[in-house]
């Protein structure tokens, strides 16, 4: 089979660590976070027998903080090529490797030791010498500052190019079922075609991380546009066994999208990322499979501003909480963000 998933935790770092040690000849990586020691240290023995390792890494993110630098330091003391990401781009939050110029991974986790530990995250493999061949052409691009054109009818979505169309463009096509995870829903155009999607019928699921996780100056939108979802019929949960990180979407049980893209601006508008949309049944089935089972556990999110507060307040964000109260006074008892719709409770 030219396509297959892998699901995280489950399949732990194992995958990742057989794929790398059968690398013949080359290892291409681009990630936004890179620090499991397991993986550093299986990326470090390919370059020593003689592959041609290259890493392109995210230097900072948004708020300046680096994460990458230790890695960097290690690896290039193992004689790793490595380079910053391609400065075009705010960021780079694409999580991809090609190996040999045969095999390519398209990822939602950082390779970091909690996103194959601890977190709902997916991958999705490819042996398509067309897909292999244009993740790589990117991964070439980016590390010599070229401009990279994504191919045309392409199941690979790139942003800052095509990602925002093409995910419209997925939630317009669904007709029965629509299941979504993702930590940002912020994206008044994905917002937009979810609601229509609700409003002509289709069952839609959302699995979001609490308001909480949220930084500061996104509150606001986010639990907005979790709201306006809501509104119309969207169930909405958080999940109660495991921490999400994963970024999925999967329409009718046929077809799915799983990459590295948030459903906010910054990533369709400004970031380097990248997913991929497929419909081969041995893929999508047992993703589904995976959505059905974290729904089980998982629990509806209070979208009522006490239900947010609450969030906040006992995690200690007190600060931040009165960012969410639209409709009261400083000092008062905040009251329901309209009561007549956030008072149900979704199941």
């Amino acid at each position: 089979m030219s396509r297959s998933l892998i699901v995280f935790p489950e399949a732990g770092a194992k995958p990742l660590l057989d794929a790398i040690a059968g690398a013949k000849q080359s290892l291409r990586v681009k990630m936004f976070v890179f620090s499991d020691p397991q993986l550093l240290d299986a990326a470090i023995a390919a370059r020593k027998r003689g592959i041609d390792v290259r890493v392109m890494l995210n230097p900072a993110r948004r708020s300046g903080e680096t994460e990458n630098e230790e890695s960097r330091r290690k690896l290039v003391e193992g004689g790793v090529s490595v380079l910053d990401s391609n400065p075009a781009f705010d960021l780079t939050h694409e999580k991809s490797m090609v190996i040999d110029d045969g095999e390519a991974w398209v990822m939602s986790l950082n390779w970091e030791t909690r996103n194959v530990s601890q977190t709902r995250d997916y991958a999705i493999v490819t042996k398509y010498a067309k897909e292999v061949g244009e993740v790589a052409e990117c991964f070439d691009a980016d590390w010599h500052r070229k401009e990279f054109k994504p191919r045309e009818g392409s199941p690979l979505i790139w942003c800052n190019s095509n990602g925002r169309e093409r995910f419209a463009h997925f939630i317009d096509r669904a007709k029965h079922t629509l299941w979504l995870q993702n930590e940002r829903y912020q994206d008044a155009v994905i917002i937009e075609r979810v609601v229509r999607a609700a409003e002509r019928g289709v069952k839609v699921h959302i699995v979001a991380r609490p308001p909480h996780t949220l930084k500061a100056e996104k509150l606001i939108e986010g639990v907005g546009g979790l709201r306006i979802m809501s509104d119309v019929g969207g169930k909405v949960h958080k999940l109660k066994h495991i921490r999400l990180h994963g970024k999925m979407m999967l329409a009718d049980g046929q077809r799915a999208i799983v990459g590295s893209v948030n459903l906010a601006p910054g990533s369709f508008d400004a970031r380097r990322e990248l997913a991929i949309e497929v419909d081969d049944a041995h893929v999508v089935q047992p993703l589904e499979k995976v959505a059905k089972h974290d729904w089980d556990h998982s629990e509806a999110l209070d979208l009522t501003d006490e239900g947010l507060m609450a969030d906040l307040e006992k995690r200690g964000k007190e600060s931040h909480a009165a960012d969410l109260v639209l409709d009261a006074d400083p000092g008062d008892k905040p009251k329901n963000h309209n009561q007549n719709h956030h008072t149900r409770n979704h199941k």
